[in-house]
């Protein structure tokens, strides 16, 4: 019984002692990081599975990599030997973050495609009226619901706001109904809609923090960004292996 109050006593000396050896390096990396003067907020601090190196978590899912002192930051991808074969843990981290930002989008918010009978999986798209491969890719919409796959819309004037891509897609979301507006505006038709309050500048900020720079920009039910037009077949196939 001794012994064992002794190693649990040791075990959780170490638990504090590591606990307020990573505190001090979040202080020291925290500093350092204000002296860059970075214009994203970081979200978190951690080890990273690589003794000695620390993972910072920038709002919108990027990722950055930091010395215990704060002395050394670096950006760039972190990969781990596994059975012979490179694991991307960089990717993974800023894909979970993805993830968790955009199926964080509130479905209402959203213009939605259902699938046509069981949904085996969704993609969120970053759409621009005005983008002639955001139209191909909307031709291809209802292949993916027959397919099983619930295709949601999110704004991404790709002009910037104030651009006519950015006053179509305002039209959309203040309409009645938002599907039908879509599909009448990406078929060239001019539809009239009241001004309200909309998600489109929020959802445009939210495409930019994670690195959407043009449309359509597809975002799989696990972060996974693929950018620009794809085959309905390909997408449905990425779509449906994304866990």
């Amino acid at each position: 019984m001794r012994l064992t109050q002794i190693f649990a006593a040791a075990a959780l000396a170490l638990v504090s002692t590591l606990a307020l050896a990573d505190d001090a390096a979040e202080q020291a990396i925290r500093k350092s990081l204000d002296s860059l003067q970075l214009d994203t907020p970081v979200e978190s601090i951690s080890a990273s599975p690589l003794a000695g190196l620390y993972e910072v978590k920038l709002k919108g899912s990027r990722v950055l990599y930091a010395s215990a002192d704060g002395q050394f930051v670096m950006q760039g991808y972190l990969f781990q030997l596994k059975d012979g074969k490179p694991v991307n843990l960089t990717e993974k981290t800023e894909r979970l973050g993805v993830a968790k930002l955009i199926n964080g989008i509130p479905v209402a918010e959203t213009v939605v495609y259902p699938a046509i009978g069981e949904t085996k999986s969704h993609i969120t798209v970053f759409t621009d009226t005005t983008c002639p491969y955001c139209h191909k890719l909307h031709a291809e919409v209802p292949a993916l619901n027959k397919m099983g796959i619930e295709v949601r819309y999110v704004a991404f004037p790709r002009q910037g706001l104030g651009s006519p891509g950015d006053e179509q897609l305002q039209a959309v979301w203040c309409s009645t109904d938002k599907k039908a507006a879509m599909d009448k505006m990406v078929d060239g038709q001019e539809i009239k809609a009241a001004k309200c309050a909309n998600p489109v500048s929020k959802q445009f900020a939210l495409g930019q923090s994670i690195g959407v720079n043009g449309t359509p920009a597809i975002i799989l039910a696990d972060g996974q960004v693929i950018p620009g037009y794809q085959p309905a077949a390909q997408v449905a196939k990425l779509a449906l292996s994304a866990k």
